[in-house]
């Protein structure tokens, strides 16, 4: 398992950002623990499937592309081949029905 950073794009210029779980290989997480503080972190891109669920999509399993987009930062999902978590990637989503289905 290895976290990550989910970014939701929401109306009026919000946005909302999970930590999830992302399942990797265990050569990747290994990979992803040797670089960790060097340079070639900035560099890491890496597969697997969205452990957990998001409060208001049914994506749990999907696959994901992580990448550093920050370097001080941990790995965003950057794209899924998955046509349900694409849509949450890429829409813009009404912030008030997204935020009432977060939980408290």
């Amino acid at each position: 398992m290895r976290g990550a950073l989910l970014a939701v794009r929401l109306t009026g210029g919000h946005t909302v950002t999970f930590g999830v779980w992302v399942g990797v290989h265990p050569d990747d997480l290994k990979r992803a623990f040797d670089t960790w503080w060097t340079p070639e972190y900035a560099q890491l891109q890496l597969t697997g499937r969205l452990a957990n669920a998001l409060p208001a999509w049914d994506v749990f399993g999907a696959p994901v592309s992580l990448a550093v987009t920050d370097p001080d930062a941990t790995p965003f999902v950057v794209a899924s081949s998955d046509e349900g978590l694409h849509q949450v990637l890429t829409s813009e989503w009404d912030h008030q029905s997204v935020l009432a289905d977060l939980p408290e």
